[in-house]
């Protein structure tokens, strides 16, 4: 899974950030928006993003449907990409993911085979990583969808709300 998302930073100040190193994980660069959008929006205290695909470095590493062309297994991964993603988005807008208090919710979407029916299985994989990096507050509600096709036929694309202080 790291060297999918990449390596960790040599120092961080954020807790979030140093469990985020202590998985092997840091945060990218926020992905730049494929159509007429932006990647999260604030209001009040809670913060939404966008559907984030699971960019690694500007690119996609697998293309197709989950239960043909892409693995469930693999696509688990890349839900936790989406959330990593998702991570930096929120922290673009908020400044430091040590002010995240809960994650509300979270909507994952799986490019689907018709005959796969396993969208909650893959979907977990962003859940459990919200678990083992905010704890309680990374508990959510949650949908896992199967659909069609995704934006440039990517497999897997998450979206999350979180509230901060």
């Amino acid at each position: 899974m790291s060297e999918q998302i990449g390596s960790a930073p040599a120092e961080v100040s954020s807790a979030v950030e140093r469990r985020l190193a202590d998985l092997g994980l840091s945060l990218p660069e926020v992905a730049a928006p494929v159509a007429a959008y932006v990647p999260a929006v604030v209001t009040g205290s809670t913060v939404y993003t966008s559907g984030q695909l699971p960019f690694v470095e500007g690119q996609m590493p697998a293309t197709g449907k989950v239960g043909a062309e892409v693995s469930a297994e693999d696509a688990k991964n890349y839900a936790q990409v989406c959330v990593v993603n998702a991570l930096a988005a929120v922290k673009a807008q908020i400044g430091d993911l040590d002010r995240v208090t809960r994650i509300v919710k979270v909507v994952g979407f799986v490019a689907s085979d018709p005959q796969f029916t396993g969208q909650p299985g893959v979907v977990n994989g962003a859940s459990e990583l919200l678990g083992k990096i905010f704890g309680e507050a990374g508990t959510h509600a949650r949908s896992a969808v199967g659909v069609a096709v995704l934006p440039l036929d990517a497999p897997v694309e998450v979206e999350l709300i979180a509230d901060f202080a």
